[in-house]
Parts: structure tokens; C-alpha cells; sequence
């Protein structure tokens, strides 16, 4: 192991004056590689292990330990996507105090770490904070490259419902759409996860009249997967969104900013009234109407 990688750190200096043959330098990368992989990839594997060896590689040299920190394995993964999916935040928090690991690298399969944070069990506040350092290191509207699919989609997929709460806070776009037109929003009211849908609702900049290809709005879906308070809470949204836009309202804007930024949760619905001018397709027309005379204020 140390002789391949003084021979890698030689081929990495730009100052070097000979050019190692290239079956020496694959040795040396291969034999690095797997040492890596075998140590800092393992399930439950000790933080303070990958500390000594990122100690070790920085003894050669930064260069040297910024290579072997991105290495990738045969799937094109690297440790940091190991670690986060086995939940090893001890190891997280390690690579990414070296300040030299690329966070956005992608494997065959499309995604980058941050975005297998939604497979992982996070356990306690403090492996929320490394997660947030993780967030604040890449960048959180990276979409796969197979489906388009963003970090905060595939939370939201899996009901990570604090890991939602920090993208937004981290800057993540709720309005990205993917392959299919899809967004967060959408994603939320089709599973009836009611938190997430007003936590993304309270977001001034959420918008409710997006359409995915197929022409479906987050309010279409939810009525169509019979989730009857999500589409109360996103026709509300909606109501809300309409009111604040007409132009007797415009002149009270700061006057009602207030009332009309309350989370949709704790709206009353009595007062709402369904008009057909409002975005809505017949069939949405009729099911809202069933809703808001069958539902108690």
C-alpha cells in the first residue's frame, strides 16, 4: 500500500519530471482503490479508522487525498455514497471535513450522495447537523440523470419529513419537475403524507398550478388517490393564491399578508367557494364541491 501510493502521488504532481509507465500507475490505483473501498465502504466501519487514514494520504499530500476521497468503485459509487446509505454519519462527517470531497459526483446509476440521504435512518439531531453540512456542500437541485428526480422529490418519496423541512431551509427548488412533469408537491398529495403537503404549502413561493405531462396539477392527483383533506389544503392554496392576485386585492396586500400566509392545516374551510373559473376541470368542480359540503369547519 505505501509503495503504490508514493507512486500515485508522484504521477499527481504536475512538477514531475518522468511519466510513470501506465500499467505501473493502474496497479497502484487499483491497489489503493480497493484498500480504500475495503476499510471506509464497510457497513460499520469506525469513523476515528477513516480519520488516521485520511491523516495517512494527507501526509503525501492534499492532491493525493482529494483523488483517493472521489475514487469511484466498479457501480461508480463512492465512499461518501456508502456511508450515507449505510447511515454511517460518523464517516460522513469525516469525508466531508477534508473540505475536498465532491459531493455532486454521480454514480452509473444516476445519483449523487446527497440524494440517497432519503434511504438513509437518521437517528438524532446531531446527524441532522452532518447532513446539513452535507446539503451546504453540494448543490440540493442536482437531478438524476436517468428520471430527473431531486433530492427533495426523493425525500418526500419516502416520507423523510425532517429532511424535507432542511432542503427547503438549504435551498432547495420544490417547484423543479421531472421526467414526467412531476414535482415534490405532487409526489406528496398522490401518498397522502398530509405534513410534508403543508409544509411545502407554507412556502410563499410553492406553486399549486403546476402540471406534469399528462396535464395533472397536485390538486387533480390527490382528489384522484381520494385524499379529501390534501385537496382541501391545496384548493385552499389555491383560493388563497387567487385572492391575493385580484386586483381589489392588490391595495390590501400588506394589510392581509398575514392572514393569508397561515399554514393551510389550520384554515378554516367554511368560508371557501368554488367557482369554475378557477383552474378546475369539471370533474374536480364536482369532487370539491362534495368536499367542502360534506366537510366540518
Amino acid at each position: 500500500m505505501k509503495g503504490a501510493l508514493k507512486v500515485l502521488n508522484h504521477s499527481l504532481k504536475k512538477t514531475s519530471a518522468t511519466i510513470l509507465p501506465r500499467t505501473q500507475l493502474k496497479q497502484a490505483i487499483d491497489i489503493v482503490r480497493e484498500e480504500w473501498f475495503k476499510v471506509a465502504s464497510s457497513r460499520n466501519c469506525a469513523g476515528h479508522l477513516v480519520r488516521n487514514y485520511v491523516n495517512w494520504f494527507t501526509s503525501y499530500s492534499p492532491v493525493l487525498l482529494e483523488f483517493i476521497i472521489n475514487m469511484t468503485d466498479a457501480a461508480g459509487n463512492t465512499v461518501l455514497h456508502y456511508a450515507i446509505s449505510h447511515g454511517n454519519f460518523d464517516v460522513v462527517s469525516t469525508i466531508i471535513d477534508t473540505g475536498l470531497c465532491n459531493v455532486n459526483l454521480t454514480n452509473d446509476a444516476g445519483y449523487s450522495s446527497i440524494m440517497l440521504v432519503s434511504l438513509a435512518e437518521i437517528k438524532n439531531d446531531a446527524e441532522m447537523k452532518i447532513i446539513k453540512r452535507l446539503f451546504q456542500c453540494g448543490d440540493v437541485n442536482l437531478q438524476a440523470q436517468k428520471h430527473g428526480q431531486t433530492t427533495l422529490m426523493l425525500a418526500v418519496s419516502h416520507g423523510k419529513t425532517e429532511v424535507v423541512k432542511l432542503l427547503l431551509e438549504c435551498g432547495a427548488d420544490l417547484n423543479m419537475q421531472d421526467e414526467d412533469g412531476s414535482t415534490a408537491l405532487m409526489c406528496a398529495a398522490e401518498h397522502g403524507l398530509q405534513e410534508i403537503v403543508n409544509i411545502l404549502l407554507s412556502c410563499p413561493e410553492c406553486d399549486v398550478l403546476i402540471a406534469d405531462n399528462d396535464g395533472s396539477t397536485a390538486l387533480s392527483i390527490a382528489m384522484e388517490a381520494g385524499h379529501k383533506e390534501i385537496g382541501i389544503a391545496l384548493y385552499a392554496k389555491q383560493h388563497i393564491l387567487s385572492r391575493e392576485n385580484s386586483p381589489f386585492n392588490l391595495s390590501k396586500t400588506k394589510r392581509s399578508r398575514s392572514a393569508n400566509t397561515v399554514m393551510p392545516s389550520t384554515l378554516s374551510y367554511s368560508h371557501l367557494s368554488l367557482k369554475k373559473s378557477q383552474s378546475l376541470q369539471p370533474r374536480e368542480y364536482a369532487t370539491l364541491s362534495s368536499m367542502l359540503k360534506t366537510r366540518t369547519p
